[in-house]
């Protein structure tokens, strides 16, 4: 594989579970250092309940400071209020998660898998209308610190009902960090040969230091496209043991050793880790 699209997502899952809550102005500074590094792709926060996510409040307003620049953003949200936010605010990529198992679903945004497939079938159905890009995220794919392991066979289940339904892109997530490697190559192989490989990516928590591996696993099945963190920061607010995501530094270092191609300056890199560290101390 000779070239590999980073999606940072430290503006958002990185600063929604820390004790330093950004202002717009940090957040934006954050971002803007990301992009000089040569990251083009980011998840810049979401529009969710502020009480229940106080770090991701006035996403609206750090959008509107984004407006000029060239970069692909994308917001996560929750439901169809989440989605006629991110909507007003001209978001061209929208991010749903929709977790594997019920009890880290109703812990997460309080509501069925059942119940939650509905209403992101619809909302997908007004991307479609509105031209506005969907990916979801299956959370806990591998493991869920509720219900133990999950069941490949319902991941894969899930896959096909939603591309099925139209979403662009399906993200693998080991929201605990709790996949290993041969998981991980058995699930993509299976989706990839049923689906390609293009529609596809993957998010991995270094829980128990097995992100890269788990990296070299999905690449070796033909994933090109991976979710990291500046710094490592981040976790899910909602999941015991959700530690910190792949750090982008760690990931873009080890891609670069074997001559994968990202567009990305390491030493730019390392100084927006810095930053980042300075600004959730």
């Amino acid at each position: 594989m000779k070239k590999i699209l980073v999606n940072e997502v430290g503006p958002r899952d990185g600063l929604q579970n820390i004790e330093n809550i950004l202002n717009v102005e940090e957040r934006f500074d954050l971002i803007k250092s990301l992009e000089k590094a040569g990251i083009n792709s980011l998840e810049i926060g979401s529009f969710v309940n502020p009480k229940s996510v106080p770090a991701m409040a006035n996403t609206d307003v750090l959008l509107d400071k984004l407006s000029t620049t060239k970069s692909h953003y994308s917001v996560l949200i929750p439901n169809t209020v989440g989605y006629k936010a991110a909507k007003k605010n001209r978001v061209k990529e929208i991010c749903l998660v929709l977790c594997a198992t019920e009890s880290m679903n109703m812990e997460n945004i309080n509501k069925s898998i059942k119940d939650t497939i509905v209403e992101f079938k619809e909302i997908i159905k007004m991307t479609k209308q509105d031209n506005i890009r969907s990916k979801i995220y299956l959370s806990v794919a591998f493991e869920c610190p509720y219900e133990g392991i999950v069941n490949p066979d319902y991941i894969h289940e899930l896959t096909k009902d939603f591309l099925c339904n139209g979403v662009n892109e399906v993200v693998i997530a080991d929201t605990i960090g709790a996949g290993k490697p041969e998981q991980v190559k058995k699930l993509f192989n299976t989706l990839v040969n049923d689906f390609g490989s293009s529609k596809f990516s993957a998010h991995f928590h270094d829980t128990e230091s097995l992100a890269i591996s788990n990296v070299k696993a999905a690449m070796e099945e033909g994933i090109s496209k991976f979710d990291s963190c500046i710094a490592g920061l981040g976790g899910c607010p909602f999941a015991p043991g959700a530690s910190g995501n792949l750090a982008t530094e760690d990931l873009v270092s080890m891609l670069h050793k074997e001559g994968v191609e990202t567009g990305i300056d390491e030493e730019m890199l390392r100084k927006s880790a810095k930053l980042a560290a300075k600004l959730t101390s």
